[in-house]
């Protein structure tokens, strides 16, 4: 199970990604020149809740994550923290124990950023872990131009996009235009590890 060594996912570095992500979304809200109710007007997420979030008193779960980054016009992984690109770089490596992870406190689902450099020719790499019966639940539509690649390491994967399902086992392969609401279920009572290609084009 991905997470469980207590390096990337344990409880203290849980408590600094929460730190990180909510001193991301208030920098990224000034810079923005948004207020907190005009954010939460833009994102569909309680005053209340975001006021928590920025102070880090507050993991928010994947669906609320991800409203506040698309609020924000920025990507889930800007705001977790990831390390920024270097085009200029011929080699960049991150170690496993310097993974960013984002995890859901309400299911124990888990996002690792596994792009040495995010965004870096316009993709970038994350792994995703279901644990057994749960859901990401619909998450908001990306910008036109953004498409999703992933495949299934192990388990059973039901991914939702704009009303249409697709259930795919171990090794099984799906792309798809992320510019529709889309989820990802593990309806099994075994966990489901995937990686997933984000891409943008311009």
């Amino acid at each position: 199970m991905l997470g469980q060594d207590g390096n990337a996912a344990g409880p203290e570095h849980g408590d600094d990604l929460a730190g990180a992500f909510g001193g991301n979304v208030r920098r990224r809200r000034e810079e923005a020149g948004l207020t907190l109710d005009q954010l939460s007007t833009r994102s569909s997420v309680s005053r209340a809740m975001l006021s928590k979030v920025e102070r880090g008193e507050k993991s928010p779960t994947i669906g609320v994550a991800s409203k506040i980054a698309h609020a924000l016009g920025a990507s889930l992984s800007d705001l977790v923290g990831a390390p920024a690109a270097d085009a200029s770089a011929v080699a960049v490596v991150m170690r496993k124990a310097e993974r960013p992870v984002f995890r859901d406190p309400e299911t124990g689902f888990e996002r690792h950023i596994v792009s040495a450099a995010p965004g870096a020719g316009g993709a970038e790499m994350v792994v995703h872990h279901l644990p057994a019966q749960v859901s990401t639940g619909l998450l908001p539509a990306y910008p036109p131009g953004t498409e999703k690649q992933l495949v299934v390491l192990d388990g059973t994967l039901t991914v939702a996009i704009g009303g249409i399902s697709e259930t795919l086992g171990t090794g099984d392969s799906l792309f798809f235009q992320a510019d529709a609401d889309h989820g990802f279920a593990n309806r099994t009572d075994a966990p489901c590890d995937y990686i997933m290609v984000i891409s943008r084009r311009t």
